[in-house]
């Protein structure tokens, strides 16, 4: 007898949940083919990512002061935030603010998902907003793609192709270039453009491996970043819960779902508003279904809102079938409340943000160090004790500094300066040198005691000082 095993209703509705919406059941990749998306929705992204791409292809030739507004080159160790040069002593603030932005993420997720996804993150605003619309001009829409998939290797498929992935790699060498502008400059990358690989061969390597990671990227690898590579898909399942907005589904208005019949009434039926028209499936970038429920690969981007809603207004039906809300509010009608945990988060990042803030503004005009020479021990001469330092000033102002040396506990210090008496510090400089410190013999209380050296500008302010350690012969304390 042959009987067959029959999944119930429940598992098979959760079944998609076991595959990614990307890969069949034998792993193989499915192509996605999403429909070119139109609405309110589609425009404020476009918007957005105009705004940001502006903004990234503007940004290294920016300066502030004659500096890169931002700059951060590994190799040679030049920082620069805001036009604001950054040093390795600051990278305490970085650290900071690295744990804020983490925190910031978070929050978002808490509360709005994956909304940095669908409107901020580099590859969906790269993929979308370029690489896609240049295969829409190319390769026409979803129906014309797909066609153009299926046919075999004639004269029209060999040219769209040919000329798709050309602009693509096109595309790829710009975006490498101004990769490297934030690393070494626009002036450094125009210079090893004109001077050619012959004259930096390690640059033009560098330069065609990241070409081509991004050309596959962008051009085969697509939306399985998001769906397996990055990991913040994963994390959001952990981050989001009931009073997370996202991009849902209403059930509860759309089930039971049927085709649309003209004339009829649907509630009398018990019909849902969903006329089960696959719309909000064929503009999905990641090739999922909506109506699903929350799923890993939904990065937000509201392609299926604006497609549900056009399917609505032209039925006659309310449109948000498809909107941002909370599942909370799906399920029992509430409206979204800023919840204990939203608040603490948004307590904590405000508190960091500013930490950060603060230590960015006051992280001082300038850096001063003084300590003994190693190998070197005190002298001396005519009753009076020395001690040898070498020196490190670091200006991080713009402007250059005219500054002196005077110590300012114990009194009675004298200074013998092996260079000039005033030192001429230029914008973002850092030099070194010697002094000798001398203070009376009779002075000394201890043989090793402390003391404060301050560090004046031209005009006899005082812009920092430094705590170190002064060396005399050894005496018994009483």
């Amino acid at each position: 007898m042959n009987t067959q095993f029959q999944a119930p209703v429940d598992l098979q509705e959760e079944s998609f949940r076991n595959e990614v919406g990307t890969m069949d059941k034998t792993g193989k990749r499915k192509w996605v083919f999403p429909r070119k998306p139109k609405g309110k929705f589609t425009n404020y992204r476009n918007y957005t990512s105009y705004a940001l791409l502006a903004i990234f292809f503007i940004l290294p030739f920016l300066k502030i002061n004659n500096n890169p507004f931002f700059l951060f080159n590994i190799l040679d160790r030049h920082f620069f935030i805001f036009g604001q040069p950054f040093y390795l002593q600051d990278f305490f603030i970085l650290a900071i603010g690295a744990v804020t932005s983490v925190i910031f993420v978070m929050l978002f997720s808490i509360v709005f998902g994956r909304i940095f996804c669908g409107w901020l993150c580099p590859q969906t605003i790269f993929m979308e907003m370029i690489f896609r619309k240049i295969e829409y001009w190319i390769e026409g829409d979803r129906n014309k793609q797909m066609k153009l998939d299926k046919q075999g290797w004639n004269a029209e498929k060999i040219r769209k192709r040919l000329l798709k992935w050309s602009v693509f790699l096109l595309i790829a060498v710009i975006i490498t270039h101004f990769m490297f502008m934030y690393i070494v400059g626009y002036e450094e990358v125009f210079k090893i453009m004109q001077e050619g690989p012959a004259a930096h061969p390690v640059n033009f390597i560098v330069m065609i491996v990241f070409t081509g990671l991004f050309y596959f990227v962008f051009s085969w690898l697509r939306e399985q970043v998001c769906t397996l590579i990055c990991p913040y898909g994963r994390l959001q399942g952990v981050l989001i819960d009931k009073q997370t907005i996202n991009v849902y589904y209403d059930y509860k208005r759309g089930e039971n779902r049927s085709k649309w019949r003209n004339n009829e009434d649907r509630k009398a039926l018990g019909k849902g508003d969903c006329i089960d028209c696959n719309q909000c499936v064929v503009v999905c970038p990641t090739g999922i279904d909506i109506r699903n429920g929350q799923q890993l690969e939904c990065i937000n981007c509201t392609a299926c809102i604006d497609a549900c809603d056009e399917i609505m207004e032209k039925v006659g039906l309310p449109k948000g079938l498809v909107r941002y809300a909370t599942e909370q509010e799906i399920e029992a009608g509430t409206k979204f409340k800023f919840t204990p945990r939203m608040k603490a988060t948004t307590v904590a990042l405000s508190l960091l943000v500013g930490l950060v803030g603060y230590l960015m503004y006051d992280r001082g005009s300038m850096e001063a160090k003084f300590l003994k020479v190693p190998g070197t021990t005190f002298q001396i001469t005519d009753g009076k004790i020395n001690n040898l330092y070498t020196y490190t000033f670091l200006n991080k102002e713009n402007s250059k500094k005219l500054i002196t040396i005077k110590v300012l506990n114990p009194a009675n210090a004298t200074i013998t300066y092996y260079g000039p008496v005033k030192i001429v510090l230029k914008e973002n400089e850092i030099i070194k040198g010697n002094i000798s410190i001398a203070f009376p013999e009779k002075e000394m209380r201890l043989s090793k005691q402390n003391i404060t050296i301050g560090i004046f500008d031209e005009k006899g302010k005082m812009i920092t000082s430094y705590n170190t350690t002064f060396e005399g012969p050894f005496k018994f304390a009483l």
